[in-house]
């Protein structure tokens, strides 16, 4: 078994031209539309969602509840082994295993989205979650294949390429469904009755053309993955029984990261599960909070669009880049300190009310730190990630990464309603801090490649 450095200051730099023209490769591209296809659904079944359901009237400690709906993104390792190996025939046949069960996924994003469109929240909240459900099961599914697709589709040195453009791609998607879906839905308004504010101006036919226009969105991935070429097909050997199928596909990708490992498998997997923990218990309430201070669906939109889609690419491209000229670890800890310290300008911007100045500029900052931050992030995981089992390990950890940070999340509403959203904000930078730590220590560990005859 050999070992080499995760991160070494020693290893030798790509030249800036050769760094830069990854990005024109085929495979970079087609990255790029299947993460916008990959972005898409998470907002419209959280953040957006949550700025729906204010402006309906639902209150905070109930959306805050209502986020555990993202928890599907949470336990998708425990269907992934079966997305990484069983065929779904008459797709796998003619698309290949990672399109056909990509082209599924997006088909169960796509329902799941005009039933949130057809549903008024107003009438009674579960049909509405169910069909939330149902998309973030379609878009949890559909990511285990595209990080199997991603990760099988080029070498490791052009991962954090890859990786850039994959966030770049999905950073739009969510522009697009935090932001376009606001400008949409404020675009199909009628003017509202005389003397109508809060719930009563809702306009559910607003939302709906929103959502729909969100679904049909999905095209760009569902385009992509017909016109792409499947990864070469690795050859599995058969299982000669039940219980040699099951070890190979649920016991041995967790097994074979373990063995490579070891004892630091542990403080590995504690740096996944917290990485992006700030971020995500604070964005439940990032919507909320531009209801309850006044901003108005175009106002958010914009600012998001404008200011938020520019610093989004910056801090994506130079995420990538940097990894790939300084190494994923020193980049990983620049993403963390970054993300982090943003969020204490939204505690600054509380104190601020109606400042649509201001808004710009910590939403500016909000998505540099988080662009950075994501495509180290990916990047990093993706180099733990054996080939042989890159959908089920890879799905292992970005469930990881998501489950406790949207555990806590939901008492964020409950949380607001008792302490405010400016002490919200800064216990949310807080809980930065150990990350801080395990990246520290992390670095010192060398990345275990699986042995030859593994691959």
């Amino acid at each position: 078994m050999s070992a080499q450095p995760a991160e070494t200051s020693t290893a030798p730099s790509l030249p800036w031209r050769d760094a830069l023209k990854v990005y024109l490769e085929p495979a970079t591209l087609r990255m790029l539309a299947l993460g916008f296809s990959a972005g898409l659904p998470l907002l419209l079944v959280l953040g957006t969602l949550s700025f729906r359901l204010r402006e309906a009237g639902i209150d905070r400690t109930t959306i805050g509840y209502l986020s555990w709906v993202g928890l599907a993104y949470g336990f998708k390792w425990v269907w992934a082994p079966l997305v990484d190996r069983l065929p779904l025939p008459p797709l796998t046949t003619l698309l290949g295993r990672r399109r056909g069960w990509l082209l599924l996924a997006q088909g169960v994003v796509i329902a799941g989205l005009v039933g949130m469109a057809l549903n008024d929240p107003r009438q009674g909240l579960a049909p509405l979650i169910w069909c939330a459900l149902l998309v973030a099961f379609g878009s949890a599914t559909q990511d285990i294949a595209l990080d199997a697709f991603r990760i099988e589709s080029a070498e490791t040195r052009k991962q954090a390429a890859l990786a850039a453009a994959y966030q770049t791609g999905y950073r739009l998607a969510m522009i697009w469904a935090g932001a376009g879906v606001l400008w949409v839905a404020a675009w199909a308004e009628v003017a509202p009755a005389a003397g109508a504010t809060g719930a009563a101006a809702y306009q559910n036919g607003a939302w709906k053309t929103a959502y729909l226009v969100m679904a049909a969105s999905m095209a760009v991935g569902v385009l992509t993955v017909l016109l792409s070429p499947e990864p070469v097909r690795r050859v599995l050997p058969k299982a000669r029984n039940a219980a040699e199928w099951l070890q190979s596909v649920l016991i041995e990708p967790f097994a074979d990261f373990i063995r490579r490992y070891k004892w630091q498998a542990a403080l590995i997997l504690s740096l996944i599960a917290i990485y992006r923990i700030s971020d995500v218990v604070m964005g439940i309430m990032a919507n909320p909070f531009y209801v309850d201070m006044g901003f108005t669906k175009d106002e958010v939109a914009t600012v998001s669009k404008i200011y938020g889609v520019v610093m989004t690419l910056a801090g994506a491209f130079v995420g990538g880049v940097l990894s790939m000229r300084l190494g994923v670890m020193r980049v990983l800890m620049l993403g963390a300190v970054l993300s982090a310290a943003s969020n204490l300008l939204f505690a600054w911007l509380a104190s601020r009310g109606h400042d649509l100045t201001a808004l710009i500029a910590v939403v500016s900052a909000d998505n540099l730190a988080g662009g950075i931050a994501s495509a180290a992030f990916i990047a990093y995981l993706s180099s733990l990630t054996n080939i042989s089992y890159s959908a089920t390990q890879y799905a292992l950890f970005s469930s990881l990464m998501l489950l406790l940070p949207k555990f806590i999340a939901g008492y964020s509403g409950a949380f607001v309603d008792s302490h405010g959203y400016a002490q919200f904000f800064t216990a949310t930078a807080f809980l930065g801090v150990p990350v801080l730590l395990l990246v520290a220590l992390a670095a010192r560990i060398t990345t275990t490649k699986a042995p030859a005859g593994r691959q």
